[in-house]
């Protein structure tokens, strides 16, 4: 698996510069994200660390995502983004955290529709949540390296706009 060198290498510097934290968990990226910073320039000193939590019952568990709000979305829309986003800063104690929800493949309950959402926390607060949807013929594993790229750009981006704001 490999990402844009040059994306990583600024999210990396950027990170690193306003010595800031990072967490991150996933669900329909089942891990990628964490792999992406994972290779990212001197990651030990900002990357605090990731979990992939897949099943609903782990995401209530885990990430104290309502169970009755999970059953009838199915654990895919903003709102539980935005809870999984949150949680992790909290457990990890980061300044930043990403999270994912969504389908890579069609499914009746996704109305044969592949889509994700992610949500990115600053110091507590949910500064951007996204839906974003791919072609319904999409390949499971490149929907989850697209959704992947995408939100590091948007990471990127939403940096960018907090230190401009700063």
């Amino acid at each position: 698996m490999e990402f844009q060198k040059n994306l990583l290498e600024y999210i990396s510097q950027s990170l690193l510069t306003t010595n800031e934290t990072i967490s991150i968990v996933e669900s329909v990226t089942s891990g990628c994200l964490q792999v992406a910073f994972s290779q990212m320039p001197d990651a030990s000193l900002f990357y605090k660390g990731g979990m992939t939590a897949y099943m609903l019952a782990e995401k209530v568990r885990l990430l104290n995502v309502d169970q009755e709000e999970a059953e009838e979305c199915d654990c895919v829309s903003e709102n539980i983004a935005q809870t999984m986003a949150l949680q992790a800063a909290k457990l990890f104690q980061s300044d930043w955290s990403i999270a994912t929800t969504g389908y890579c493949t069609p499914t009746k309950k996704s109305d044969y529709k592949i889509f994700a959402y992610f949500s990115f926390s600053y110091k507590g607060e949910i500064v951007l949540t996204k839906k974003l949807e791919l072609h319904h013929k999409t390949q499971a594993l490149n929907a989850q390296l697209y959704y992947t790229e995408f939100i590091l750009g948007c990471f990127k981006s939403e940096m960018n706009r907090l230190l401009i704001l700063q």
